[in-house]
């Protein structure tokens, strides 16, 4: 775990955008740590294609750079791959993901950072969801109130991720690269992709993304999209179920965005790290050419697996400053 303050900085920085298919709210907060390393984008439309809408949040380790370039260039290379204009999304965010780790290795102001992030992309275009992601951070979907996974963690211990981790001379200790990263697929640290002998997708540490595409379907009410410092407090469904019961009461997204991170903040440094990271969500909610107001009674009804909590179930343990 990194350094912390003494004191959590817990403002946030919170905004929200809409259109007739999607109403976002997105917020990130310092929290206990030194510095904010964490980036994140959204953006209604992509540039040269008005239909298809970007996220992405990428958390930074060792420094804020590589984060930060992320969240800026990554859906401009995804965009310009020919196999975007072809209309194969997987595959144009699988090289792109590529063609910027490639892009910042060959810059003479990137190449030498030592620094690391996670990156979780989602595009809606098609009436399809492609999400794409290296490292831990975490998208899912809630589908009639019921969690749809949307990326899954790169963790070193991972069987596939440990034989690729060893292949390329490197080891796995405390469930660790080389003892040292918790996370076995980023965007730079490059003093891991250092093997000449190995294409980019085999390097000890990869910026090769996994790809999920799912048909966006009715009873889709919204995607979450967030940084480690989330799941390791709460689980996929407890995420969910938060989300869900604030828009049954009409609440706004980014204001949902803010007081899941509170819930997250832990009250001291004492718990082994958890709720002491950055946090970074980013609330998708789907209208479909409807009011938000429609969404809000979607999310009142009954969830699949059984009823909605109450608001007033889930606010025990949060402390809202």
């Amino acid at each position: 775990m990194g350094q912390t303050l003494s004191e959590p900085v817990t403002s946030k920085e919170t905004s929200s955008c809409e259109n007739t298919f999607v109403k976002i709210g997105s917020s990130c907060m310092q929290g206990w740590r030194i510095n904010m390393e964490d980036a994140h984008t959204h953006l209604l439309s992509l540039p040269g294609d008005k239909d298809a809408c970007f996220f992405g949040v990428f958390d930074g380790h060792g420094g804020a750079k590589i984060a930060q370039y992320a969240g800026v260039h990554l859906h401009n290379v995804i965009v310009s791959q020919p196999s975007y204009a072809q209309n194969r999304i997987a595959d144009a965010i699988t090289n792109g993901f590529l063609s910027l780790d490639e892009e910042m290795l060959k810059d003479e102001t990137m190449k030498d950072e030592l620094a690391g992030t996670t990156a979780l992309v989602v595009i809606l275009k098609n009436s399809k969801i492609y999400c794409g992601n290296v490292g831990d951070s975490r998208c899912l979907a809630s589908v009639r109130g019921v969690v749809e996974q949307l990326s899954y963690d790169h963790k070193p211990g991972n069987d596939k991720e440990t034989r690729r981790i060893v292949a390329a001379g490197g080891w796995v200790e405390f469930n660790r690269v080389n003892g040292n990263l918790a996370l076995s697929r980023a965007l730079g640290d490059f003093v891991f992709k250092k093997n000449d002998k190995k294409g980019p997708e085999e390097q000890i540490v990869t910026a090769h993304p996994d790809v999920i595409e799912k048909a966006i379907t009715p009873d889709h009410e919204f995607l979450l999209l967030a940084c480690d410092g989330i799941w390791d407090v709460l689980t996929n469904q407890e995420v969910v179920d938060f989300v869900r019961s604030r828009i049954a009461q009409g609440m706004e997204p980014d204001i949902i965005c803010e007081e899941l991170m509170t819930r997250c903040l832990a009250p001291d440094c004492q718990m082994g790290g958890l709720g002491c990271d950055n946090m970074t969500v980013v609330l998708v909610c789907f209208l479909n050419a409807s009011p938000y107001e429609d969404l809000v009674r979607r999310c009142s009804r009954p969830c699949a697996n059984g009823p909605v909590p109450h608001l007033s179930h889930m606010t025990d343990s949060l402390d809202l400053k």
